[in-house]
């Protein structure tokens, strides 16, 4: 019997939470793996091969060549405040990937056979209640315009493949970091925080259903063009946090944080917590896939409630 020849993943942004979550998923017998670092040195996963690149200088080392390439390289959004100097951060660190992959491609002559790229939800802006599929405008805003330009490198770069996948992700579900550990933090003072007036859609997305989907994208070749990588169920941040309060025994109260304050505490990047985006995954699920956590209670019993 002839070995199956194992296909080449190459994965930018591979070392944070969902790269992380990603490479744990991905299977071994099917795929080898290929992360790129800038300390490739100073990383260390077993059965992981960790390649040098450098995005200011559009870098990457001589590597083997991908079939599919999963970029989802960027500075966490709400790591800090938006300041002028960190909003130029935060577009650069999603463009300049997506770009420094297109050269390496075009100096060596590669058309990988996928090039699956992030996006965010916050393409849409602040759309209150409004059913947002992938046909919907631009919204406005800074998060709209980040996401606007970090879609047009993926696609420049993507056109140097044979097929490109853009995932406009929600809000990724996971205990190890992101939203839902300070959706949490004060749950052991009995006190469950909702934003504004909580009537904000949240599009929600189980971790393990996220990286579910970027691997059924890659191993399905009709999968093409831009997809919401939410789930199929989103609610209010409200609901959501009500949600959580059950899961964590139902012990506490739930309070607002008042609009005011968050604008005050947080500046413009307050719409992050505070936009609206009631977004539809009909297409993706179109495409056959199927969600393990389809409702906030399975993701939040699976997540917090073991």
């Amino acid at each position: 019997m002839h070995e199956i020849k194992k296909q080449v993943i190459l994965i930018a942004g591979g070392t944070g939470l969902v790269g992380h979550r990603l490479v744990e998923m991905l299977d071994r017998n099917k795929y080898d793996i290929l992360v790129l670092s800038r300390n490739p040195s100073q990383s260390n996963i077993s059965g992981i091969t960790f390649a040098k690149w450098d995005i200011d200088k559009q870098y990457i080392e001589k590597i083997p060549i991908p079939d599919h390439i999963v970029n989802l390289a960027g500075e966490g959004i709400a790591d800090k405040r938006w300041t002028e100097e960190r909003k130029i951060q935060l577009i650069s660190s999603r463009v300049n990937s997506a770009k420094t992959i297109k050269k390496y491609l075009n100096d060596q002559r590669l058309k990988p056979l996928t090039y699956l790229s992030a996006s965010a939800v916050g393409y849409y802006g602040d759309r209150n209640h409004t059913i947002l599929t992938e046909e919907s405008e631009p919204g406005t805003g800074f998060l709209s315009e980040c996401c606007q330009l970090w879609e047009e490198s993926a696609l420049e770069t993507g056109e140097l493949c044979t097929r490109h996948i853009l995932l406009r992700i929600g809000i990724v579900m996971s205990m190890h970091s992101g939203a839902l550990p300070k959706m949490t933090m004060t749950s052991g003072f009995g006190v469950y925080n909702y934003f504004g007036n909580g009537d904000q859609y949240y599009p929600w997305i189980h971790i393990d259903d996220l990286c579910r989907m970027m691997i059924y994208c890659i191993e399905n070749d009709q999968i093409i063009g831009t997809y919401n990588a939410c789930g199929p169920n989103p609610l209010t941040n409200k609901s959501l946090i009500a949600e959580v309060k059950k899961v964590k025994n139902n012990f506490g109260i739930i309070t607002p944080v008042p609009e005011f304050m968050l604008r005050l505490s947080m500046g413009e990047m307050a719409s992050v917590v505070l936009n609206s985006n009631n977004v539809s995954t009909i297409k993706i699920q179109s495409e056959g896939f199927r969600f393990k956590f389809p409702h906030i209670a399975l993701a939040l019993q699976d997540l917090i409630g073991k």
